[in-house]
Formats: structure tokens, sequence, C-alpha cells
């Protein structure tokens, strides 16, 4: 657990330096406050090791258990499945993680304390959010290492590749901010980790992730096609695997603006409510 006066040092800090706010001191803001979540992740190793875990554990069932039954047309399953796990880990680490941290910050008044200062809302929003950013990417080095333990190989040039890895690092950037509104609007952490994960694993696995969505009875293939988690599996399996995008890196990107969109000024709109 982060000892508060962590977040006192961090608050004075902000403090101090607003006699004439400019660009420069929204930066410094943000990186402050970025700071200050990535200690805390580092001060809670159990967090991590579960992180990490809970990837290693859905490769290795989904390949060596699940693998021999599942067919895909003219691919290899591990060439099929890992797109699938890279989008899914992403995913249920950002709202997890996201929801309950802001959740727990709101619960110790740790945000209003940030917020009876002169910084902009989105600045302590934003903060959380490059921290994010920051642990997605160590979590896409554990994945893209197991990945090729288990015999999955990038055949996508490195342009291809790095595209993919850029692109979920925006998916994780825009469920970020569907877990932050989640996490404003829980009453405590418990209550967070549950709305974040219910609605998480039909919405994963209704999808291409693991499965061709053709397996599907025709009633759900409809959505399951089209799907934000079926347009960024699709796109990252096309980028990684040296095969055209057609249209689903368009959709893929379009499901990311339209989450951000949304769910960006609803979470700045909520947070600013708290402060009332």
């Amino acid at each position: 657990m982060q000892p508060i006066s962590d977040s006192l040092n961090v608050s004075q800090r902000l403090d101090l330096k607003h006699d004439s706010p400019s660009l420069r001191w929204w930066f410094n803001d943000v990186f402050l406050l970025a700071q200050r979540n990535l200690k805390r992740m580092l001060r809670s190793p159990d967090l991590i090791f579960y992180a990490v875990v809970q990837p290693v554990v859905f490769i290795l069932m989904f390949v060596y258990v699940f693998g021999g039954a599942i067919k895909v047309p003219n691919l290899d399953y591990k060439q099929f499945l890992m797109p699938g796990i890279f989008v899914q880990t992403i995913v249920f680490g950002s709202v997890a993680a996201t929801a309950i941290g802001v959740a727990l910050d709101m619960q110790r008044g740790i945000m209003d304390r940030f917020l009876s200062m002169p910084i902009s809302s989105f600045s302590v929003l934003l903060g959380r959010q490059l921290s994010e950013i920051l642990r997605n990417i160590g979590l896409v080095c554990v994945l893209t290492i197991m990945s090729l333990v288990v015999g999955f190989r990038f055949h996508g040039s490195l342009l291809s590749v790095l595209g993919g890895i850029g692109l979920l690092l925006l998916v994780g950037f825009a469920f970020s901010w569907v877990a932050t509104f989640i996490g404003l609007v829980s009453g405590s952490a418990e209550a967070a980790q549950s709305a974040g994960l219910m609605w998480l694993f039909p919405f994963t696995f209704v999808s291409s992730a693991f499965v061709p969505t053709s397996t599907m009875p025709g009633w759900l293939q409809l959505y399951a096609k089209h799907s934000p988690i079926s347009a960024m599996a699709d796109t990252l399996r096309h980028l990684f695997n040296g095969q055209p995008t057609t249209g689903s890196l368009w959709e893929a990107l379009i499901w990311s603006i339209v989450i951000i969109a949304i769910f960006m000024p609803l979470s700045i709109r909520r947070f600013r409510r708290g402060r009332a």
C-alpha cells in the first residue's frame, strides 16, 4: 500500500509552482502525477506478479489445452491466438488496474487533495493514463517473450509490428478512460473491480480474439465480427502475420477514437462534480 505521505509530497510540489501557470507547468503536473502512480505500482509487487501471471496462464491454457481442438483455416492456431491474447491482456489490465486505482484514490480522499489545488482536472486524470501506458509497454514485452517461447513468430515487417504495438497502446489508452469513469462512479475499490470485470469477459470472448467468428451462431456473428475487440485482434493478426489489414485497421482506429471521445469527457465531468 502506498504511504499517504508520498501523495502529499506530490501535492506540495504541485502547490508550490503555480504562481504563473503555463503549458510547461501543465506538462510538469502530468509528469509528477504519472510518477506518483508508477511509484505506487512498483510498491505493489503482488499486483505486478498477478498482472504478469494472468496472460501467461491464458497463453498456456489456450495453446496446450484448447489449441488442439480449435481449427483455423489456413493458419496455425498460435499465429491466430497470440494477437487476441495481446489485445485481451491489455484491455483487462487497463480496465482492472485503472478502475481500482482511481476508486482507491477517491475513497482515501487523495483526489480531493489534488482537486483542491490550482491544477486542471484533466492533468490529474491524464497523469494516470500516462502511467498506464508505461505499464502496458512492460506487459507487451512480457507477452512478446512468452509468445516466442510457445512458438509464435512475427512474419510482418518491423514497421508493421511496431504499428501493431502502437495500436495496442492506443487500445489500452481508450479502455483506461472507460475504467477511469468506472472508478469515479464506484463507491469502493471492490465495487470498481466488480463493475470493471463484470462486462469484460463476455465483451472479450464474444469476438475473434480466441476463435473464428464463423464458428458462432449466425445471430451472434454480426456483432462478433464488428466488435471493438474483433477489429483490434484482426488488425493485430494481419500486422503481425504480414497480411493486408483490409478494413479492420480503420475499424479499430474508429472504435478507439469513439471510446476516447465518449469516456474522456464523461470522466472529466464526473471528476469535476466530485470537487463541488
